[in-house]
């Protein structure tokens, strides 16, 4: 059992909250160096698959932390293709199709070099996600987790934030000098702070069925999906867990639906197109919505993950952006408690994540009214008028589910190009499912490209700032010299001949400054001022335009 810290003891960070957020926070946090105890108000994890995709950029995220391969050898069995079919019913016709890769050809390094990422995206559901984060959680002697315990009340002060805290009817109090509330769309800690959330309180509504049905495993071994949407009396979505005898079946209602009448056997028979012989695991049902919160911070308080943005599940962004506010907000904890960047660095938590997160739940919900769209009758006619009909529904899904399943825009396209620790980052379209540059630019992501040796080009960044030089000519003295000023972490690294012979159009700039969530802060050339942009990357000052 993990040891309870005392009253009298001043935590460095408290993470209210042990899912995929919370966890990925407390990792990252602990591999900088910084004490994160975590709790958590169950007792047990949720037994009902929730989040069944893990992104690409979330992958990016796990490999720089030192787990991506683990969570990529879970989940799924290796051999399963991560295909998506489109059927009438489950032993009804085909319609459209999307094939694409197991993790075992991923691993493999399939068809690696044309890969916008080392890490593609992964299909894990968070069953077997969130225990695989707290053990690599709890392996780390900086991280405490506990169970069964929920938050009652926050007080902030000047320098710290003392959490009420209950166990089995007992209260205590812990003092951190910052609280995270990672704590899902019912947080404490949002309820606390007094801050609600804005938007569209439903889009859909769901019913989901957990079960066990080796029946279907056999049916679905023909010709094997991770995902078969069905259309019988309803759009339905069947989602292999396990690979084999455990599948979700998801059915969307209109919002204005009673779903309390609806009888999830009736659902998985219409979905199926057949009576199958099943377990009943869990009935959830839910709302798709589109929210965020009105802030991501109070003082010494933040809000991630569901807590601070919920909306339907359209490419699993959901637990995601969770995984992306983790990244960004690590980091800059880290830097304030180590002492290189100064407490008003976290400001520019809010200023970059919020409007990720709107932009985010503005184009989910787009794309999940346009994806459930409603579809012709006439699909389940025989003969050719029924050809006819799949054919047309076909030419539809080929628009509008390609970028759903591959999403590229929300793991690479999303940015801080407005922030005020980016110098020279530039005005952007809204940030879409399927659309980004491969070129880097102020705010956004560093491109990855692969080097002789196998390794990414993300694989050469610190864990604090990176100072990636193209040009051998360009000094970088000053640059050391100022980082030694400010004590920010700086890293030097040459970018290698043989990316910059294949891919110097992704490295615009003889010397780019890269954070360390792998953000480009500032690209430009020997004349820079390094000791000002320094200072503003890290939140000291703002730099002027020169």
């Amino acid at each position: 059992m993990t040891q309870q810290p005392g009253s009298d003891e001043l935590l460095d960070v408290l993470v209210v909250g042990a899912g995929p957020t919370g966890l990925t926070l407390a990792i990252d946090l602990a591999q900088r160096g910084v004490r994160c105890h975590v709790v958590e108000a169950s007792e047990e994890r949720a037994e009902n698959p929730r989040c069944n995709t893990t992104s690409a950029r979330s992958m990016e995220i796990f490999r720089r932390l030192g787990i991506a391969d683990d969570i990529r050898r879970a989940g799924l069995p290796s051999y399963y293709p991560t295909s998506i079919q489109y059927r009438t019913t489950l032993v009804g016709e085909e319609i459209y199709r999307i094939d694409l890769p197991s993790a075992r050809e991923v691993l493999s390094g399939t068809g690696m070099m044309d890969w916008p990422t080392p890490e593609p995206q992964h299909r894990i559901s968070q069953l077997y996600l969130e225990p695989l984060l707290e053990r690599h959680a709890n392996g780390l002697p900086a991280v405490s987790i506990e169970r069964g315990t929920r938050l009652v009340e926050l007080r902030q002060h000047d320098d710290h934030v003392e959490a009420v805290v209950e166990t089995e009817g007992a209260q205590r109090v812990l003092r951190a000098a910052y609280v995270v509330g990672c704590d899902g769309a019912h947080s404490a800690v949002r309820r606390q702070l007094g801050i609600r959330y804005e938007g569209v309180e439903a889009i859909q509504k769901f019913v989901s069925t957990f079960v066990r049905s080796p029946e279907l495993g056999e049916i679905a071994a023909r010709d094997r999906a991770w995902t078969y949407w069905t259309h019988g009396r309803k759009q339905a979505s069947i989602i292999a867990i396990d690979g084999d005898a455990l599948w979700l079946n998801h059915v969307a209602f209109a919002p204005d639906h009673d779903t309390d009448a609806e009888d999830p056997e009736q659902l998985l028979r219409e979905a199926v197109g057949a009576d199958v012989e099943h377990e009943v695991l869990g009935v959830v049902r839910w709302t798709g919505r589109q929210l965020v919160a009105q802030r991501y911070q109070d003082g010494r308080v933040f809000l991630a993950g569901d807590a601070a943005h919920i909306w339907i599940p359209v490419g699993g962004f959901g637990m995601n952006a969770g995984i992306q506010d983790a990244a960004a907000l690590g980091w800059m904890l880290a830097a304030v408690r180590q002492g290189w960047a100064p407490p008003e660095l976290l400001r520019a938590y809010e200023l970059e994540r919020r409007p990720v997160g709107e932009q985010f739940a503005a184009a989910v919900g787009a794309k999940a009214r346009k994806s459930l769209a409603g579809f012709s009758p006439d699909i389940h006619l025989p003969g050719d008028e029924g050809a006819q009909a799949r054919a047309e529904f076909a030419e539809r899904l080929a628009i509008t589910e390609p970028s759903r399943y591959s999403p590229d825009g929300f793991s690479f396209g999303y940015h801080y190009a407005g922030s005020p620790l980016v110098i020279g980052g530039e005005e952007q379209d809204a940030i879409s499912m399927g659309g980004y540059q491969d070129r880097a630019q102020p705010g956004f992501r560093l491109p990855h490209s692969w080097l002789d040796d196998g390794r990414s080009v993300l694989d050469l960044l610190g864990p604090g700032f990176t100072l990636l030089r193209t040009d051998n000519s360009a000094d970088t003295a000053p640059w050391v010299w100022a980082a030694g000023e400010t004590g920010v972490p700086l890293a030097v690294v040459d970018l290698p001949d043989d990316v910059l012979a294949d891919h110097a159009d992704r490295y615009p700039a003889a010397l780019l400054l890269v954070r360390p969530d792998q953000h480009v802060a500032w690209m430009g050339g020997a004349d820079g001022f390094p000791d000002e942009l320094l200072h503003t990357a890290t939140g000291r000052v703002t730099a002027h335009q020169r």
